[in-house]
């Protein structure tokens, strides 16, 4: 029996680790090949649609000043643009900031929220917003974003080229990558998902998850829609699954960069990350159960994809690391022997192979240091992994039982250098 169970462990978890080294191939090939077509979709960039770019902010005093001067400088026609900061109950500047900036630059406006969405989360600021403007484009940001001069232009162009594209995604880096060795992991993690998750999944099955930030949106699919999920802790993963059930698919064009500020403390690592866990754990359990309507397949793909990596996957190494410390005290028939180890090990040169490959497509991560961090990054960081979505999925059922209404996830800002 406890063979039979190993063995389950071990198929669970190498199945994911060789998915990911196929994605991370893809990943590869998309880096090599994204550039290619900008010439020709520039000569369709004459025609410009009205974009209105949304900026969440609730108690965002620390950050807002420098995200405003980023969308100040954006390289879009200002008379088709308007940045909206959506003050969400906010108890400290961030309001008063923003009116600075409205005052200065006739494109940028404030947006107080009322009741009933007033003080509930982002969903229902993102909607407040979608109601009080008009233009053809949608782009979120969230607060503490500093997008690179481009890369609203570059957002327009993925969809002014792609007619069936409902929404273009961008990449985003660390701005305080190098403040601690908690945000050096978040760094190793980001390019990771960037290139191994978002650009894989899009090179292989035409398929990629829209974030928090950094993304267009076309409004009258946002419409169609009725908007965001307010119930959803993660809406950008929730509208992912809506946007290709239309028909739709959503373009991966890392020429659009922005640079976000990541956790510093562990405390606030794990509040964000409890939230990002949980609200992928509610998209599963809310489109699983509508999985025998869903129409489009890649969907079906994509929602498997998440079954497995906050379900069974982490099910495989809980289950793999259970038998092991058991059997270190008690004889449970385990017969398995050396192969365990040599099993992990390859795994463990697995993941510092496809992590080492996908940073060499930035070239100032690709460093001895990075090296050590990645090798420490296996032992700590993937391993509270394990612990924050068991944790996650507790909530997020008794959350479900309940009823609890959700409410501002809000991460805690840090005073933001300079890029």
């Amino acid at each position: 029996m406890a063979d039979l169970l190993f063995y389950i462990a071990l198929f669970l978890i190498w199945v994911m680790l060789l998915y990911h080294m196929f994605l991370m191939e893809g990943g590869y090939l998309h880096f090599r090949s994204f550039e290619k077509p900008i010439p020709e979709w520039s000569r369709n960039m004459e025609e410009l649609p009205t974009v209105s770019i949304f900026i969440p902010a609730h108690n965002e005093e620390l950050v807002i000043e420098q995200t405003l001067r980023a969308m100040s400088r954006l390289y879009y026609p200002k008379d088709k643009l308007e940045i909206i900061v959506i003050n969400d109950n906010s108890s400290d500047d961030t309001g008063l900031i923003a009116s600075r900036f409205a005052e200065k630059y006739p494109f940028i406006r404030v947006l107080e929220t009322v009741e009933p969405n007033k003080g509930k989360g982002k969903s229902s600021a993102l909607n407040s917003a979608l109601a009080d403007s008009s233009s053809e484009i949608v782009i979120v940001y969230d607060a503490d974003n500093t997008p690179e001069r481009m890369a609203v232009w570059y957002l327009v162009m993925g969809l002014q080229n792609d007619p069936k594209a409902a929404a273009t995604v961008g990449k985003f880096r660390v701005i305080n990558a190098q403040e601690t060795w908690l945000t050096r992991f978040i760094n190793i993690e980001t390019i990771c998902f960037q290139w191994m998750a978002q650009g894989g999944r899009w090179k292989w099955f035409r398929v990629a998850t829209i974030p928090g930030t950094n993304f267009a949106i076309r409004r009258s699919i946002l419409e169609r829609l009725g908007g965001w999920d307010v119930k959803a802790l993660a809406e950008d993963t929730e509208l992912t699954i809506r946007v290709y059930n239309l028909g739709y698919h959503i373009r991966f064009f890392p020429k659009a960069i922005t640079w976000e500020q990541e956790p510093e403390t562990l405390s606030v690592w794990w509040k964000q990350r409890t939230r990002w866990a949980r609200g992928n754990q509610y998209v599963v359990l809310k489109f699983l159960r509508q999985f025998l309507t869903l129409k489009r397949k890649s969907i079906i793909f994509d929602l498997f994809y998440f079954f497995f990596t906050y379900f069974l996957f982490f099910f495989g190494v809980i289950l793999s690391n259970a038998l092991f410390i058991i059997n270190l005290f008690y004889d449970i028939g385990l017969s398995i022997g050396n192969i365990s180890l040599i099993l992990w090990g390859l795994a463990f040169l697995l993941f510092l192979g496809e992590v080492m490959v996908t940073l060499s497509i930035e070239k100032t991560e690709m460093n001895w240091k990075n090296f050590i961090y990645v090798i420490a990054m296996y032992f700590t960081y993937s391993q509270m992994w394990i612990v924050l979505v068991v944790r996650s999925l507790y909530l997020e059922i008794k959350r479900l039982i309940t009823g609890q209404e959700v409410k501002w996830y809000k991460t805690e800002r840090f005073a933001k250098k300079p890029k």
